[in-house]
């Protein structure tokens, strides 16, 4: 079911892509790419029912299952900016978020990322972690959306287009930032007391996950406070992106930790 979705995701990607190339006023919206992502999120999450089912447990224990949650999150993201109509929906940050939940599929094929089905050890056993996870990439797909508006305005020399991306940024970060607190935070905080015994123990993940979620305080304290806007906050959104990807690659292979099992 992933290798479907990806081929699903692929060809959307393709065809939002080859739309960057054409004039404004012949972008017409695909009829055909709300069907892919539509077809590619069902066929996730029929691959985490199929997993958890197999495990008995919930299917996010893994770099593996995670990726492939991660992925539908952000490929269920996509589809919901491609039909909501309150913001106006830039070709270059669909293709971007469509094309980014490609590479995580891609990088769920590794051969470095084991694929095979087992259950969780015990202390992952807890419905509090299935909160914890789900959440928290439910908020980054938000923060993947918000990293790809927030390239094109850098990007970007039209300021008509420059304006709607830094609405796009704004609204997504604004968004995924209770959902990231209450996954990254609050629900793993919890978790944390239940396995551990203890609510925070600077577990590099953890210390990752809070300063990530200090980025995203800081842009959202210059956007609301400070009344910042343009270069400086597209950066910052820039930033926080990249801090999420360190927290959920660099911290597994490069600090091992508490959550290196996971």
């Amino acid at each position: 079911m992933p290798t479907a979705a990806f081929i699903c995701l692929l060809a959307a990607a393709v065809l939002e892509g080859a739309s960057l190339f054409r004039r404004p006023t012949d972008r017409a919206p695909g009829r055909l790419t709300p069907i892919l992502l539509a077809a590619a999120v069902l066929a996730l999450l029929g691959f985490t029912v199929s997993r958890s089912l197999l495990i008995g447990f919930v299917a996010l224990t893994g770099t593996y299952e995670s990726l492939a949650f991660y992925a539908a999150a952000l490929a269920g993201l996509a589809l919901a900016y491609r039909l909501q109509k309150k913001l106006a929906v830039e070709p270059a940050v669909l293709f971007g978020t469509v094309f980014l939940a490609a590479v995580l599929l891609a990088l769920a094929s590794s051969p470095l990322i084991p694929k095979d089905a087992r259950p969780p050890v015990p202390a992952l056993r807890s419905y509090w972690l299935a909160l914890h996870v789900s959440f928290a990439f439910a908020g980054e797909a938000f923060f993947a959306l918000s990293f790809v508006s927030a390239a094109a305005f850098l990007l970007s020399k039209n300021e008509a287009r420059r304006e709607a991306f830094d609405r796009t940024t704004y609204a997504a970060i604004a968004v995924g930032y209770p959902v990231f607190t209450a996954g990254a935070l609050l629900f793993g905080a919890i978790w944390a007391e239940q396995a551990w015994g203890r609510w925070w123990s600077w577990d590099p993940k953890e210390t990752w996950a809070l300063v990530t979620w200090l980025v995203y305080t800081l842009y959202l304290h210059a956007r609301l406070v400070m009344r910042k806007k343009g270069k400086a906050a597209a950066w910052i959104a820039v930033a926080g992106f990249l801090c999420t990807l360190f927290t959920f690659f660099g911290v597994n292979y490069l600090l091992p930790g508490l959550h290196s099992y996971a």
